[in-house]
């Protein structure tokens, strides 16, 4: 028995989305005001909550650069595609953030308003980093949305689904693990409208490679020099915020960008029948956070117990273990939420 087959051994539980969503009733309820990672997942969780519950979108966060509606604030949203270690804000994410099960930090309760499918099933990075859940964050979203109403995933819509975040290369790297978490999520029941997604009976692997070239494609028509069209880049490396304008007190999304990131939103639009109501999309009238980001490997510090209760003694915002011995954080400083 592989490695891999011996750390999923038992592991055969199934997600409760009734559970879920007794838990955690804002994430059925219609008209929520949401903040969006920039990046694909991100843009996908915002055109289907606004499709189907009339979620409004008020801001972006990359993790160093957050932009947010000058008449809302952080608490009233919910953020998508991101964890953020606050009591009074919910969120939605997929990363890694739990170290050690057996050393939760005192805080840990933080998360009490995050629904993060790792910590559902308590797995943490020292142990099971390889079992870290290997979809994206519209998935879990559609698995939980799905349970309560009836959604129907056209077919057209499985490449920008299987793109994201990288979906198409994770199913055939790590499929023991990929077919783990569908069978968590409950993906080959009837009833779930991830099933066409993950057992689509259209394509064989070579017309699936096709589809996807196409969408490649149509992708990098939007691109420009340094800017993937599938992400709305608000922040270079060093942290500092670009693509953003100021407007007497306050900013907007530079108007080449906010083109290019609307024409990705609407091909998506278009492949998955999730319609893009321009006015539940906050462009301009921004107000400007800028946050520190910072990772372990790059200071030279090591991932063990005694660095994870250190970073949990600064209040990180967000984090996520990007490999087994790095984690990634963003600490608010200069500015506060």
């Amino acid at each position: 028995m592989s490695k891999i087959q011996e750390l999923l051994k038992n592991k055969s539980d199934q997600i409760d989305y009734k559970e879920i969503i007794k838990k955690f009733p804002w994430i059925i309820e219609k008209g929520q005001d949401c903040i969006l990672s920039p990046d694909s997942d991100g843009l996908l969780c915002g055109l289907f909550m606004g499709h189907f519950l009339g979620w409004k979108i008020k801001g972006f966060y990359d993790g160093k650069v957050m932009l947010l509606d000058k008449n809302v604030s952080a608490s009233e949203c919910v953020f998508l595609d991101m964890e953020v270690f606050r009591k009074d804000i919910r969120s939605v994410g997929h990363h890694m953030v739990q170290y050690n099960k057996n050393k939760k930090p005192t805080n840990w309760d933080n998360y009490k308003n995050c629904i993060q499918p790792n910590n559902l099933r308590d797995y943490d990075g020292y142990r099971e980093f390889r079992l870290k859940y290997p979809l994206a964050t519209i998935h879990l979203l559609i698995g939980i949305i799905g349970s309560s109403r009836k959604i129907i995933i056209p077919e057209s819509a499985i490449c920008p689904l299987l793109f994201t975040d990288g979906t198409f290369n994770v199913l055939f790297k790590y499929p023991e693990n990929v077919l783990n978490w569908l069978n968590y999520l409950r993906a080959g029941e009837n009833s779930n409208p991830l099933k066409l997604v993950f057992e689509n009976e259209k394509y064989s692997v070579f017309s699936l490679m096709k589809a996807m070239d196409d969408f490649f494609k149509k992708r990098d028509d939007i691109s420009i020099v340094n800017e993937r069209g599938d992400r709305l880049r608000i922040s270079e490396v060093d942290g500092s915020p670009v693509n953003i304008v100021k407007q007497n007190y306050f900013y907007s999304i530079e108007a080449d960008t906010k083109e290019r990131s609307v024409k990705f939103i609407k091909l998506l639009s278009t492949l998955t029948g999730w319609k893009y109501t321009e006015n539940l999309w906050s462009w301009s009238d921004l107000i400007l956070y800028k946050f520190t980001k910072k990772d372990f490997a790059s200071g030279g510090i090591s991932l063990n117990n005694k660095n994870f209760d250190e970073l949990m003694s600064k209040k990180p915002l967000t984090w996520a273990m990007t490999t087994g011995q790095n984690i990634e954080y963003t600490l608010e400083k200069p500015d506060h939420l």
